[in-house]
């Protein structure tokens, strides 16, 4: 049995007997209980708070990551926290590079949550609660809470984010490939809705040395948010240059887009959040399962991350959990199907992978990435000269006649 500090315990805990038991109520975590609870499983899904907290993590859903949710049956309940986006303005090399007709999907990280917590099936309540202690088995896990409630399953879910203490009192520990890869940074703007030039915008920095992945524009319900991806550290000098002064700093970077974006005036602190690349070690145990950001952690620049959250959701639910649960024991053996599953091994490997490639192909400096970049460059250069070639023609024409 492993304890944790700050426990509670009495003597007078009741035991709840379930099939799975959840810690953590986040998108993987409560996604996976409704999926579960609608199948009839007896579930138990803790998380230390009822309502989850304003929290700056992801505020896109891609057309393929929909897909997946209308794939599980939970479209419906994510539509109902989303903004829809179908025109994108993309400029690349300070100039309109492309209009994207394709549906992208936006939200606030906390409201997206506890509307699915809210979708939760009513015999799934979440159980308000801090884990004191757990113990795993090839048969029973067990659960005491900080307030003696004891919880028995046949399986643990572990699906905590980026949060340690469960994952150490367990004995699994993170290994980092690459440390403060890259850093996200939210804001909301000043100008409204209605008045920014462009329904969401898409900007790609210019140069390496500027260390800028992009720039994202899109609207949230009635507001304009912000998201900026760079490969810079929190503590670097130009991380604190920008969070005093974001609309001079952008208006620099991006004047292309600044006028039709309202000078970038900002309307809300800039949230910060620091991206590692991780992954598990001694993760193959008897009881347990992580998954999620509670097992590997990639860069949301790609804009892959709850894709590969709702694979690892898909693959339990309608594979694993179902199997595990027709036969006796929960062993290491038999749970280690999950993590050698194909299409979990490929999202994961797919989502590494583009991390990488996202942070080399902007900032590296050796020949080969120069030549890389030179070579795209190019070709989109030659792309926009085309397109204003054609528009002049097309523009020409009449007059022609």
């Amino acid at each position: 049995m492993t304890s944790m500090k700050g426990s509670a315990i009495t003597a007078e805990a009741v035991p709840a007997e379930v099939d799975v038991a959840i810690i953590g109520a986040g998108m993987a975590g409560t996604t996976l209980a409704i999926l579960l609870g609608k199948a009839g499983r007896k579930v138990a899904l803790i998380d230390p708070h009822r309502v989850h907290h304003d929290e700056f993590r992801a505020e896109k859903i891609g057309a393929d990551q929909m897909r997946l949710f209308a794939k599980l049956d939970l479209e419906e309940t994510v539509m109902r926290h989303v903004t829809s986006v179908t025109d994108i303005h993309v400029f690349r090399l300070g100039q309109l590079f492309a209009r994207e007709q394709k549906w992208e999907y936006t939200f606030s990280y906390g409201p997206m949550i506890n509307g699915l917590r809210d979708a939760l099936p009513p015999q799934v309540p979440i159980t308000v609660g801090k884990v004191a202690e757990v113990s795993t088995g090839p048969d029973l896990q067990r659960l005491v809470l900080a307030d003696g409630r004891v919880i028995n399953a046949r399986l643990l879910v572990v699906a905590t984010g980026h949060s340690e203490a469960v994952r150490r009192a367990i004995g699994v520990e993170r290994v980092e490939h690459s440390k403060a890869h890259s850093l996200s940074l939210g804001f909301d703007l000043a100008i409204p809705r209605g008045e920014c030039a462009y329904p969401a915008v898409t900007c790609y920095g210019k140069r390496a040395a500027d260390r800028v992945a992009y720039l994202t524009v899109f609207p949230v319900g009635d507001k304009m948010r912000a998201n900026m991806f760079v490969y810079r550290t929190v503590a670097d000098q130009w991380t604190r240059d920008f969070r005093a002064d974001p609309q001079k700093m952008l208006c620099e970077l991006m004047p292309e887009i600044s006028a039709q974006c309202g000078n970038f005036a900002v309307a809300s602190p800039v949230e910060i959040r620091q991206v590692n690349l991780t992954t598990t070690q001694g993760h193959r145990r008897n009881g347990v399962v992580f998954i999620g950001d509670a097992f590997c952690t990639t860069c949301p620049t790609p804009g892959v991350g709850i894709g590969r959250v709702m694979i690892d959701v898909d693959r339990l639910h309608s594979v694993h959990i179902p199997r595990w649960l027709e036969t006796p024991g929960m062993a290491a053996d038999k749970i280690g199907a999950f993590y050698d599953d194909p299409v979990k091994v490929a999202s994961d490997e797919a989502g590494m992978r583009v991390s990488f490639y996202a942070k080399r192909i902007t900032t590296e400096t050796g020949l080969e990435w120069r030549a890389r970049r030179l070579r795209n460059n190019t070709a989109r250069q030659l792309m926009i000269i085309g397109r204003k070639v054609r528009q002049l023609g097309f523009r020409r024409e009449p007059g022609l006649a």
